[in-house]
């Protein structure tokens, strides 16, 4: 029996769940199907999911159809769920693009287009509420054509000409097929849709069950028999907790998967090994123990503490970097409950989602996290009075900005009083956006022993790094240790560390003095759709938040516009188009990545970060003379330095050892 990973994705509200209840019910895998707005939908269910009629979390059932064994991952609609979905997409054989006749192609809707895109996820189209909508399927299909892409093609009649013809226009292969055969074969179908040239578009409604059939029969027929690789690798895409027990989620991608497996790895600790203790495959709440998973299935296992999602077992090859990030940052407030047990539940919540950035300031004894938006935030909140007992409120959000550099500096940090020693020099390097932080070395062992290069390396991850402009957290950096010295009598592990920060910050104050240091804030692409008669208005507000955006595109008596603007002038935008257009009008935006403020100095000025006064951010190096320690200030330790740096004696650039 052919099988596949199949997500649902879809803009909120679009009917992604009430589609899944379809296909289950149709398919036999449930008897009675439930409703979001009744609270009673098979895969929405957490509490809080049911409470707001939204999926926050994705969900696990299957279903059997013709000749295929189709595994459904319902993932997040709302945007502030948005990374979750995109954990989601790692794992999937293909997709099911949600888009709602009504609403037709939203920014949500674009944004999850690249993301499958990025992915490299075949995708399958299906138009709902077809019962409801204000244009013809003609329509529908036009716009797809236009704002998704040339491949979306009308699959409601799998043998009709337009077809086979719209199909054969994408692959030459399939064109010499058509122009000898006058139509292609299922098994080029099949194949354009896995290589991403066709997009079939079914349409119908699920909540009125028209068009669920053909949808299935349509579906099966275009999914790929697949081989796996017979070595054990597994992608983990997420993790929960089930009365306490974590469960890890995970794709087999080769091999097979048993109960009492021991799994190994390695993370910035060092090597780990865990135990496998159940293999469950879940419908919905309810699951199932079963002895093996294998290749191409998805399943949730117990025993695993050290793994968390985006990580890959056995032989996988590691994942991309999520696009997405969240980009507010709020104070946590705890009230009367304990700072250090709300942030180990927090962390707990942080071990489950990575997008869920949560820190611990140790000068101000304050917990802040970083998240994607409101909605996130109420659900938040709502968890860990779950998880607490008592309430936990939050200061107002702001915007997360972040810090690079734009040239190539290094950073020398010595620490040396009486008693202690270490040395380290690092070149900081920029990386692309998005890339985040990496750590590496090219540290010769003739300088300095490996153990201690570990420890310099160690240390240096385990902190934060702040930026020197704001105090805002550093990204987009490669950090490599170039060389140190140690003292065989004196050296102790909180040396390397003290060393190590302190030369970070001293290359982060020479790049800021060089020019080299960058402001940076997210930046979002945003759709605004207004009533014609509103366009001016519309397009004094974008060009007041300096937004780049091209020209109106007129689509009957609507607007839309479309384009790129800093989060930071969004603020309630939402809410006043909907006021000035009566409800008649939309403004949707999606995080498009982080890129030098728009307007640093005065982000800069009304901050007043001073670096040099940030005491436990130190840049300065300290050193002994006559038994005694003294502080050298950063602009004049490289002269102090005890190692001089040979280029010749470094080795090629690997990751942390």
């Amino acid at each position: 029996m052919r099988q596949a990973v199949v997500g649902i994705m879809a803009h909120v509200d679009a009917g992604k769940t009430t589609l899944a209840e379809a296909l289950l019910y149709h398919a036999g895998a449930i008897r009675v199907r439930g409703r979001v707005d009744h609270g009673d939908s098979h895969l929405d269910t957490d509490a809080m999911e049911r409470a707001r009629g939204i999926t926050i979390f994705s969900s696990q059932a299957v279903l059997d159809w013709d000749d295929v064994h189709f595994m459904l991952l319902d993932a997040p609609g709302h945007v502030d769920f948005s990374a979750e979905a995109e954990r989601t997409l790692q794992v999937l054989d293909y997709a099911v693009l949600l888009v709602s006749a009504n609403d037709g192609v939203t920014g949500h809707t674009k944004t999850l287009w690249r993301l499958l895109e990025r992915y490299g996820v075949p995708t399958v189209l299906f138009v709902n509420k077809m019962d409801l909508a204000h244009v013809g399927r003609t329509e529908l299909l036009a716009e797809l054509g236009e704002r998704l892409s040339d491949g979306c093609i009308d699959f409601g009649n799998p043998s009709s000409d337009e077809l086979h013809e719209a199909a054969a226009a994408t692959d030459e292969t399939a064109l010499d097929e058509y122009l000898e055969q006058g139509c292609v074969s299922q098994e080029t179908l099949v194949r354009l849709v896995a290589e991403r040239h066709v997009f079939p578009v079914f349409c119908g409604s699920a909540l009125r069950d028209e068009g669920i059939v053909e949808f299935l029969d349509g579906l099966s027929a275009l999914v790929a028999e697949r081989t796996w690789p017979a070595a054990f690798a597994a992608r983990v895409y997420k993790v929960t907790h089930d009365r306490g027990e974590r469960v890890t989620w995970l794709k087999v991608t080769g091999g097979s998967l048993h109960a009492r497996d021991l799994l190994q790895g390695s993370d910035h600790a060092g090597p780990w090994a865990d135990k496998v203790n159940q293999v469950r495959v879940y419908q919905g709440a309810r699951f199932e123990v079963v002895s093996e998973a294998r290749a191409g299935q998805v399943c949730a296992v117990t025993g695993l503490s050290h793994v968390r999602p985006g990580d890959v077992l056995g032989v996988e090859k590691p994942t991309q970097q999520p696009v997405l990030a969240p980009v507010l940052t709020y104070r946590v407030e705890p009230g009367n409950l304990d700072v250090h047990t709300v942030y180990q539940v927090l962390r707990q919540l942080c071990d489950e989602d990575p997008m869920l950035g949560v820190t611990w300031d140790t000068d101000l004894e304050e917990i802040h996290v970083q998240l994607m938006g409101a909605v996130q935030l109420e659900v938040l909140r709502d968890r860990l009075a779950e998880r607490l007992g008592a309430a936990v409120s939050f200061g107002v959000g702001s915007i997360l900005y972040k810090e690079s550099i734009t040239a190539a500096v290094m950073g020398y940090g010595h620490f040396e009083p009486l008693r202690h020693y270490a040395e380290a020099h690092f070149r900081l390097e920029p990386l692309p956006s998005g890339t985040g932080v990496v750590y590496g070395t090219v540290c010769s062992t003739d300088d300095l022993d490996l153990n201690w290069q570990r420890l310099a390396l160690g240390c240096a991850m385990e902190r934060n790094h702040r930026g020197v402009l704001a105090g805002y957290p550093l990204t987009d950096v490669r950090i490599t240790l170039v060389s140190g010295k140690a003292h065989l009598k004196h050296t102790e592990g909180g040396d390397f560390r003290q060393a190590a920060w302190r030369a970070i910050r001293q290359g982060l104050m020479t790049a800021r003095e060089q020019g080299a240091a960058v402001l940076l804030e997210p930046w979002y692409c945003f759709s605004l759709e207004v009533p014609a008669d509103k366009v001016g208005r519309a397009l004094a507000d974008l060009q007041r938040m300096d937004a780049r955006f091209g020209a109106p595109q007129m689509r009957q008596a609507e607007a839309v516009l479309e384009g790129e603007v800093a989060a930071s002038e969004v603020g309630d935008y939402a809410l006043d188009v909907a006021a000035y257009t009566g409800g008649n009008g939309s403004f949707t935006c999606e995080l498009l990545g982080y890129e030098p403020c728009h307007d640093a100095e005065r982000v800069i000025s009304e901050v007043a970060y001073e670096p040099e006064a940030d005491l436990p951010h130190t840049p300065d190096s300290v050193f002994c003379s006559h038994g005694a320690g003294y502080t050298v200030k950063w602009y004049e330790a490289v002269s102090h330095m005890h190692v001089t740096d040979d280029p010749a004696r470094e080795r090629p650039w690997r990751a942390v050892p």
